[in-house]
C-alpha cells in the first residue's frame, strides 16, 4: 500500500480489541508499523512501536516483516529490524511511487544498498498497479519492477509482489526475468485460476484480512486449493482490517482473526496451521 489519501480512509475510529490468542506462535508477513503507529504525518517513537510489537506477541504473533514503500520508509524498516529481534525488513519503491517517477537511479541504488543488510530479507513491496497509476506511469512501474526483481536475485533474498489489477502483466514480467527462489504475492487478490498459475511457479500466496470479507469467496477458493506450505498470512496494517472490525485501523495483533479464517477454509487444525505458517515464514525470509 502506498502513502496516499486512501490510507487515511482505512484508519477510522479506535483500534479494535485484541482477539483470543493463537495456540502457537505465528507471524505477520507484511505490515507497515510506521504508518500503523505513527500515521501519515509523523514518525512513531521507539516506545510506541515496541508497544505495538508487544501487543502482537501477546496474542501469539511473535514475528513481523516490516515493509517499506519508498526510500525513507525502507530505511526506517531496515533500522527497526536491526534494533528489534522480532522484526525483519523488506525494502522497495512501491509501484505507485515508481509510476510517479520515484524510481530514480539514485533511489534504486539505495534500495540495492539496503537489500544487502543482514536483517533485510526481502525486496518489496514492488510490482504493478493498474488501479491507482494511470497508463502514463505503467512503463515506469514495469522498469522499476524489473529492477527490483534483479536486486532480490542479486542478494539472494525474497521478492514481495504488489499486484493490483495486473495479474497477467505481473506473470509476464516474472516469466521474462525469472522468479527469485522465494516469491510472495502480498495480499493475494486473484481467483483460484490465477492462484494455480502462481503456485505452479513456486510462489507463496499471502492472505490478508480480505480473506474474511463476505464478498471474497473467490479468495477463499484460492486459499482452499493452495498447499498449506505455500501460504502466509499478513495484515498490511493499518489497512485491510479483518471482519468483524473491517474499516477500523488494523494491526499485527489482529492476525489471529485471519489465521482462524484460513484454518476454516483449509480444514487444517489451528495449531498445525500456526506451525506451518511459521515454518514457511522461516523458509521464505530466513530465521529470526
Amino acid at each position: 500500500m502506498s502513502r496516499s489519501a486512501s490510507s487515511r480512509a482505512n484508519r477510522r475510529g479506535e483500534p479494535p480489541p485484541s482477539p483470543e490468542p493463537l495456540p502457537a506462535p505465528a507471524l505477520d508477513s507484511h505490515t507497515h508499523l510506521d504508518i500503523a503507529v505513527g500515521g501519515e504525518d509523523r514518525t512513531p517513537t521507539d516506545a510506541e512501536v515496541d508497544d505495538e510489537i508487544a501487543a502482537a506477541a501477546a496474542v501469539g504473533v511473535t514475528r513481523l516483516v516490516q515493509v517499506g514503500v519508498d526510500v525513507a520508509s525502507s530505511q526506517w524498516s531496515a533500522a527497526l529490524a536491526e534494533r528489534h529481534p522480532s522484526v525483519l525488513a523488506a525494502v522497495a519503491l512501491h509501484p505507485n511511487e515508481a509510476g510517479d517517477g520515484a524510481a530514480t537511479p539514485e533511489a534504486l541504488a539505495e534500495i540495492d544498498r539496503l537489500a544487502a543488510l543482514p536483517r533485510v530479507r526481502a525486496v518489496g513491496e514492488t510490482g504493478l498497479d493498474r488501479y491507482r497509476t494511470g497508463e502514463d506511469g505503467w512503463a515506469a512501474q514495469e522498469e522499476s519492477f524489473r529492477a527490483h526483481i534483479r536486486i532480490a536475485k542479486r542478494h539472494g533474498i525474497a521478492l514481495v509482489i504488489h499486484d493490483r489489477d495486473a495479474h497477467a502483466e505481473v506473470l509476464r514480467v516474472l516469466d521474462d526475468e525469472g522468479l527469485p527462489e522465494h516469491t510472495v504475492f502480498h495480499c493475494f487478490s486473484g481467483d483460484a485460476a490465477f492462484a494455480r498459475q502462481c503456485l505452479d511457479r513456486g510462489a507463496v500466496l499471502s492472505f490478508a484480512g480480505t480473506l474474511t470479507f463476505a464478498n471474497a469467496g473467490y479468495l477463499r477458493e484460492a486459499a482452499a486449493l493452495a498447499p498449506v506450505d505455500q501460504v502466509l498470512v499478513e495484515t498490511d496494517s493499518p489497512f485491510l482490517t479483518p471482519v468483524p472490525h473491517r474499516g477500523r485501523p488494523n494491526g499485527s495483533r489482529l492476525v489471529p482473526l485471519t489465521v482462524r479464517a484460513l484454518a476454516e477454509v483449509t480444514g487444517v487444525g489451528l495449531g498445525q496451521l500456526c506451525d506451518t505458517l511459521t515454518a514457511t515464514g522461516e523458509r521464505v525470509f530466513g530465521r529470526w
